[in-house]
């Protein structure tokens, strides 16, 4: 194991020593067997395009916003539909890397960049499987409700299973060192933490006494996600406070600390909106209910705070550097966690009646709509500039986060006092 991290240290999975020398046989094979090879480097960050586009398809579901207008539920099914069709394609292209060029597949759940983007393939499913809540269940009936159900337990099953993988594989890397501590180090987990967010987008349409187990089990995994991003949120501070804020192109990645605890605000609301009253566990059903409304309500404020605090922390330090950025595909993090952000605000105003908070759910839609279209661009610019799918432009090239200017200067003890 550590001859492999030891290798991808000094070098990606490429075959081509330089990318100057990779550009020259990429001309000289022609446009499509340019396009094939670049594909070497078609890593599992890949997955966050379809990740953000999903989260966008919820956040624009009239179930989901709080002033709705005609027309706004097809855009949504458009931007669903568009979902279905880039998790197609980008499955189809990293299955095409895994089989095409051999040993890809293991470097690339061993290596310590690009596994920790392992979680947005799973992400992705996660987004996909909500939005049958949102787009198909309305329009395809009741078989489509077991469906769901079944894909939930497939889905909770799996992501806990690569987590708990993932992170033995990761914790036992040489390379991962606690200076290159990044929120993206939160992934392995993130997809089984939103086990409770498609637990909350689906229950209410299922059965009582299915509706109550797939409540048990969203809590569960919402509840074990977030404990684990606050473990890891207390190395990611430390990191910060000793050596500074990440490198440039690695700060679109600080906000993916804006998710867990938004996600799991509004986990909580959708789940205790989404209690069966069928079995009368606590006394009456109706007054359960409202106990649960009334304690999801004020947990989920309460949890929400440290999002705002991430978010404004992650937006300041991405305009310190906003010149020196280059496109990476963790640009999709400005919009996915903050998703979940949004949604939480748009579902706090409607608990509390609050056409204001609803009002700024809504003007925060609008911005991460412009985000998408914006990112988008970018990464489309990025593929045909080769800024992305290129020789030592990927997730597959180890980035040591000491190592660029912004890194905080060592001092030794007596320089301290010497200070002081």
């Amino acid at each position: 194991m550590a001859e492999i991290f030891q290798e991808q240290e000094s070098s990606s999975s490429s075959s081509y020593e330089n990318p100057r020398q990779a550009a020259r046989q990429y001309r000289k094979d022609g446009p499509v067997s340019e396009f094939l090879a670049r594909l070497e480097h078609f890593t599992w960050a890949n997955y966050t395009f379809p990740m953000a586009t999903g989260g966008l398809a919820l956040l624009l579901s009239e179930q989901t916003q709080g002033f709705t207008f005609r027309g706004l539920q097809t855009i949504g099914t458009i931007v669903y539909i568009f979902d279905l069709v880039i998790f197609v394609l980008v499955t189809a292209a990293i299955t095409y890397r895994f089989v095409k060029f051999p040993g890809t597949l293991k470097a690339s759940v061993t290596h310590p960049t690009e596994a920790l983007f392992l979680g947005t393939s799973t992400l992705s499913l996660a987004s996909i499987i909500a939005g049958i809540s949102r787009y198909g269940i309305p329009a395809c009936g009741p078989w489509l409700v077991t469906v769901y159900r079944i894909l939930f337990w497939i889905y909770f099953l799996v992501t806990f299973a690569i987590a708990v993988g993932q992170y033995s594989l990761l914790f036992t890397s040489p390379l991962l060192r606690i200076q290159d501590m990044t929120p993206a180090w939160d992934l392995p987990i993130f997809p089984f933490m939103l086990s409770g967010t498609v637990a909350a987008s689906g229950a209410a349409a299922q059965p009582p006494d299915q509706a109550l187990p797939m409540i048990i089990g969203g809590l569960m995994a919402q509840g074990l996600g977030m404990l684990i991003s606050i473990l890891m949120y207390a190395s990611y501070i430390r990191r910060m406070i000793q050596w500074g804020l990440p490198s440039p192109n690695s700060r679109p990645g600080m906000f993916i600390a804006v998710g867990p605890p938004s996600f799991t605000s509004l986990a909580i609301i959708g789940m205790a909106n989404d209690f069966p009253q069928h079995y009368n566990y606590f006394g009456a059903d109706t007054t359960t209910v409202q106990i649960l409304r009334v304690l999801a309500t004020s947990t989920s404020i309460f949890i929400w705070s440290l999002s705002l605090w991430f978010f404004c922390i992650s937006v300041i330090a991405n305009l310190a550097i906003r010149k020196q950025l280059s496109f990476h595909l963790n640009w999709y993090a400005y919009v996915f966690p903050n998703v979940g952000f949004t949604i939480t605000v748009i579902s706090i105003g409607k608990i509390l009646h609050s056409n204001g908070v609803m009002a700024v759910g809504s003007a925060m839609t609008i911005l991460l709509v412009m985000m998408w279209i914006f990112v988008f661009i970018r990464h489309v610019k990025a593929v045909i500039d080769r800024e992305v799918w290129f020789e030592g432009k990927d997730e597959d090239v180890y980035v040591n986060e000491k190592n660029h200017a912004h890194v905080k200067p060592i001092k030794s003890g007596s320089d301290i006092e010497k200070e002081a």
